[in-house]
Order: C-alpha cells, then structure tokens, then sequence
C-alpha cells in the first residue's frame, strides 16, 4: 500500500493527506470541476477563476499571467511592472497554490500569508481586493495597519485569520506584543518594496523577514528596482526569479506625458487652466510641502473647484472623507504631497499635475502611475517655469518617458475646449420627455431662438471658473510701472507679532484672489501693519474676503477712511535735501584732535636734554592707569614684578 503522489497543477490539487490511502488504492484521481470559459485556458485554482469571471474579467493582464505561470508556483518572486497593471489581483493568483490545499481554505488559525504595503489606503485597498477574490475559498482576513485600534486588531487575530495585510510599523509591533503568530507563514509579499524602503522601513522589512519561517515563499512587487531592492531580494529571497513586464519596460504606454513652460508668476494660474481644460472627473495636484498643499487648496476652493487635501496632519477618519469623496464625485481635485498619496486609488483619475517637480524619476513614475490604470487612458502635466527647464528635462530621461513640450493652455484655448464639449455633448441629440414637453413649448412660444441661446450658453458657464491669462514663458518679467491710486487696509499684527512681508503678501494674494501687482506699500508698524490695494481691485478684493473681514484665523484686516499716518516729514516740502554727510555737525575739530605723523619729531623732544631719548607716542597714547599706592602694611618692601 502506497501513498497517492502525483505533479499537478492548481486545477489538479492533491487530495487531503487523510485521503491519500484510498487514493492509491483506488489508483485514480478525484475529477475537478472544469473552470468557467473565460479563464479555461489558464491554470488557476477553480474558486478563483469564479471570482474573476463573477468580476467580470476575461483575460488576465501581462503581469497577472507571468506570475501565474506553472514553471513560477514554488519560487520566490522579484516583479516589476507598472502602477496599475493589475498587481494585486496578481500576487493574490500567484500566492493561491502555496496556502490554499483544494479549492476552499479549512478552520482559520495562525495565519498562512502576510501581504505588506507602505501605507494605510493601500493596505485597505489590498484587503478590499483580497476579500473578493477569495470569497469562494471562505478566507478570513484580518489588517493591521497604522491608525487603526490596536486592540480591535489583537482580538482580531486572535479569533484565525489565513491571510493578514498589514503595514511594516504596524506589524513588528504585533510581532513584538506577541500578538501574531508566524510560525505557519508559508508566504509573504512585499507591495510597493521601493516605496517602503523610500518611507525608511527597511529595518521594519528585515525584522519581519527574519521573523518569519526560513522556508517561506518572498514575493516582491515593486514598481521599479534600485540597488536597494537588489540588496533586500538577495538577502531574503531564495533564487528569485526576476519578471519585467512589457507593461514596465514600455513606461506608461497609456499616459500622455505633457511638459508645459510658464512664466514664473504663472505656475498656479497655469494649473487653474489645466484643470478647465480637461475637466477630468478626478485629477490629483501633486506638491512638495504641506505649505503649498494649504495654498493651492484655498486658491481653488476660492475660485469654485470641488477640492479636497491630503497632507501629513490629516487623521485617518479625514484622509478617508476625503478620498471617498473624489470617488463618489462630491470632490474632483485633490491636492497631495507625496506621502500622503502613496496607495491612494481612485478608478475615475484622469489627470495628474505636478505644480512642484518631484526629486526623482522614481518619484515621478509614482505620481504619474496614479493615473492611465487598466488600459484607461490619462495625462500626466508638468508645470515647468524657466529656471526649472534643465531639472524636468533630467527627469523625465531618467524615467525614460518622452513628454510634449508646449505652453499650457491659454485662456482662448480653454473657451475653445468649453465650446467643443457644448457642441459634442449628447443631449442634443435626445428626444424631448413627456415631463419636459409643456416646458418647452412655454419657452418657444415666449423667447426667440437667440434669446434661448444665450441664456443657455450663460446657464452653462455659470458654474465654471473663468480662465486664466498667461503671460509669455519665454519672456522677461516687464518692469513693474507707477502704482496706481490705492486704498489702504490696517491688519491687526505687527512686528511684535513677527509680521513680515513675505507670508503678508501671499497671505493677502490668496485669501482676496488678488496679484501682487495689486498691492503696493506694506508698512509694518509695531501693533499692526498697513497694506495699500489697487483702487480697481478692491471691490473683488472686499467681496472674496466676506463680511467677517478675516484672512486666515485670527487675521483681521479693516478699511481705512484715509492714508495712515505714519510719522514722514512734511511731505509738501518741494526743495532739494542736502547730502546727509552735510546736515550734521562735525564731531571734532580737525586741527586738534589730527594724529601727528611718526616720521616728525614733537617740539617738546626738540628740547629734551642730550643722551635722553624721549618715545614719540608718550603724549600720543597717555596711559590711563594710575599707580596704586602702597599701603601702610607694605610701605617700603619691594614690590614684585608683574608676570
């Protein structure tokens, strides 16, 4: 009698090691359901193929088959490929023939694979995807990730999971705590690995890899692979195979990269104009600093753009707000900085901005993959002042793309894309409703057909912000001119609220949507400081600003009736001022107090008697130290020389 041993594939699984004696006895093997149509030419696990087909997919993405491939079942896995390209739909097939024994998992325990990734969302998204996948098989899954109730997680783990996605902090807490067991891990995967070594968890990735069993299965799914990738796979994986998609190799076939020169007092005029050009159902803004994602958020929100920001300072709650409203369509534009999108999915975005350039090519590919996923077309922009020329170009060679330069989109061009969408749009072509019939015979019979244009196309452009006017790129800044007449303003902070003109200005540009070529004279007095605005400018200024007269917390700006004092001279004096080195008086008189020459002798060494030299700077530098008098105690003992 022997045991049943066969090589299979995953629509070929063995049977339970209990069945293994009446399996040889038998000397046939069990029949397996055959996979539905879609996926009958690929070998993959039979509850799986369900889940897919139930999705709606047909065929699997490059990367999806590559990882999936029979020759691939049993290695340890270094991937590259796109953002996008169907990643974790892919692990989650690739990992399937190591943890799962038939077509359903058994009793949940210790877990039996962990999945990894550098942020929150994307740990989230992970789960969300995993779940669907292996609903068939019964899998329980559990997360831990950052920001989340520790104790929820514990108890969480502690009920069985098979499968755990956790983030690196998170989890070598667990480890630490003892609140997960990894002694059965037969899998581990490594999502977005160049983004956490980015994030510094190299040494988090390295105490859970060695933690886990040595006869483990490594995958590692990166975007790209730097040296530091290398490193972490050599040290950690077992004979990897290395898989490079065509997807990967060929660069974000699907995006369309766009390099657009601006002048330097443009770039958020330029990235106003991107936004009405393409009208995307989400695009994502991408900045540098948290500063200027709190800019460009008041600057579009003031100019009436459904927007929402992602920074560090965000709590989860809020940073889940937000992104659930760019996916059900409250919001369209996000502003990020680069952390605090790492993960984010949003199936709907169609463009991405780059109002700061990144550091690095790696960085830009990351920003534009967000973008042009799953054979959806995108368009990724950069916004490039002159100064900036030579860093763009440096980076999109290191990334390999080839982008379109140009001027960004003009306000005669963005009119002109409004227009052509009027024109293409399909409800012109609908048939008219029963409900909208007594409507539209009322406004026949009451308008001519120009009237009812008009106040269509005004309907229209009504909810639209106005375009803005760009300034040549290849020219030179023109001189600033004479001021115009102004009005002035007093805010309540000053210099001992260390009020200065370089966050003043800004702060009065973006809170009154006005230009600096609106304000003139900034005076900081100690309490507060007096700003003049362009006569012409105000009453857009006033109304931007509201009644409560508030530019940011705290900051309260009032109207003046008149010029503020500010303690000049006469300003009605015409005369010409003389020098100043000529108002004062002299301090000495010249004569006296001039320094004799060295060379020339004093009168009185003339009559110094013979064999008597006398120094030429005795009287010159008079010594100012008085001898100190001995006292009585001392009185005619000889006094020790100074050292």
């Amino acid at each position: 009698m022997g045991l049943y041993i066969a090589t299979h594939t995953p629509y070929e699984r063995p049977l339970p090691r209990a069945w293994g004696v009446f399996a040889g006895k038998a000397g046939r093997k069990r029949r397996q359901p055959e996979p539905p149509a879609p996926f009958k030419g690929n070998k993959m696990i039979n509850s799986l193929s369900e889940a897919l087909a139930q999705r709606g997919y047909e065929t699997l993405t490059e990367v999806q088959q590559a990882v999936t491939a029979p020759e691939h079942e049993s290695a340890d896995l270094l991937v590259s490929a796109q953002t996008g390209s169907g990643k974790t739909v892919g692990f989650g097939l690739a990992i399937a023939p190591t943890i799962l024994e038939g077509d359903t998992f058994g009793p949940a325990a210790t877990p039996l694979a962990l999945v990894i990734a550098p942020t929150r969302e994307l740990a989230l998204q992970v789960k969300r995807e995993l779940q669907w996948l292996y609903a068939g098989a019964g899998a329980r899954m559990a997360s831990c990730v950052g920001g989340m109730d520790m104790r929820e997680e514990r108890r969480t783990l502690s009920r069985g999971a098979h499968i755990v996605v956790a983030t690196p902090g998170r989890l070598r807490d667990h480890i630490m705590r003892g609140s997960i067991d990894l002694r059965d891990i037969r899998a581990v995967v490594l999502d977005e690995a160049d983004e956490m070594l980015d994030l510094g968890f190299r040494e988090d990735l390295e105490f859970i890899l060695e933690a886990a069993p040595e006869n483990r299965r490594t995958l590692m799914f990166s975007a790209t692979v730097p040296k530091m990738i290398a490193n972490l796979a050599r040290n950690y994986q077992r004979d990897a195979v290395r898989i490079s998609t065509k997807d990967e190799r060929k660069q974000h076939a699907d995006i369309e990269y766009r390099a657009l020169n601006v002048a330097p007092r443009d770039g958020e005029n330029a990235i106003i104009n991107l936004l009405r050009f393409y009208e995307a159902k989400n695009a994502l803004v991408f900045c540098n600093t948290r500063a200027m994602v709190n800019r460009l958020t008041t600057r579009f929100s003031n100019r009436g753009f459904s927007v929402v920001a992602l920074s560090g300072e965000l709590s989860q709650n809020e940073r889940s707000h937000a992104l659930q409203a760019m996916r059900d369509g409250r919001a369209r534009v996000c502003v990020a900085t680069d952390v605090a999108a790492r993960g984010i999915d949003l199936p709907n975005l169609e463009l991405v901005i780059h109002a700061d350039l990144p550091s690095n090519s790696e960085t830009l590919l990351h920003r534009s993959g967000r973008t042009g996923r799953a054979g959806r077309k995108g368009v990724s922009a950069l916004i490039v002042p002159p100064k900036a020329r030579r860093k763009a170009e440096r980076l999109l060679g290191g990334a390999k793309v080839k982008a379109e330069w140009s001027a960004a989109p003009a306000a005669a061009d963005v009119r002109a894309r409004d227009d052509l969408r009027l024109m293409e749009n399909p409800s012109w072509n609908e048939a008219v409703d029963d409900s909208e019939r007594e409507t539209v015979d009322a406004l026949i019979a009451r308008f001519s057909p120009e009237q009812l244009a008009v106040a269509f196309l005004r309907v229209y452009s009504e909810g639209q912000s106005a375009p803005e006017e760009l300034g040549d790129a290849g020219a030179a800044p023109a001189p600033r001119g004479k001021f115009g007449p102004g009005v002035w303003f007093s805010i309540n902070v000053g210099r001992k609220d260390n009020a200065e003109a370089r966050w003043l200005l800004p702060m009065l540009c973006r809170s009154g949507d006005i230009n600096k070529d609106d304000i003139g004279a900034i005076r900081i007095q100690p309490a507060e400081t007096f700003v003049e605005i362009l006569k012409t400018s105000v009453d857009g200024f006033l109304q931007t600003i509201g009644t409560k007269m508030l530019l940011e917390a705290g900051v309260k700006i009032t109207l003046l009736d008149k010029a503020p004092d500010l303690g000049r001279p006469d300003s009605n004096y015409k005369g010409k001022r003389k020098p100043r080195h000529e108002e004062r008086e002299p301090r000495r008189d010249d004569a006296k107090y001039k320094r004799k020459p060295r060379n020339e002798s004093p009168a009185s060494q003339e009559d110094a008697p013979k064999g008597k030299k006398k120094s030429n700077y005795a009287e010159a530098i008079p010594s100012k130290k008085k001898p100190k008098k001995p006292s009585a105690k001392n009185k005619g003992k000889r006094r020790k020389p100074s050292t």
